[in-house]
């Protein structure tokens, strides 16, 4: 699965990004450069981050269901 950023996204992003090297590295950024950054990141730290994100929300699912039994469990006579 390939990470696809909206073009406001991809257009904030890159914005931070020419801000962030700025501001920390006292020098400018060309836009060129920036993109190429920005899809560097992205396809280095996507996937794994996705991925995480799928994890910690199966995990919390699965906590979930696990827990249903006791939240919603009724007694039965007897």
């Amino acid at each position: 699965m390939r990470i696809r950023l909206t073009p406001d996204r991809r257009a904030a992003l890159l914005q931070a990004i020419t801000a962030y090297f700025a501001t920390e590295f006292d020098e400018p950024l060309s836009a060129f450069r920036a993109e190429g950054l920005l899809d560097f990141f992205v396809r280095q730290l996507g996937p794994p981050v996705y991925n995480q994100g799928v994890r910690d929300a199966a995990s919390f699912i699965q906590a979930k269901l696990g827990d249903i039994e006791g939240d919603v469990y009724e007694r039965e006579p007897g």
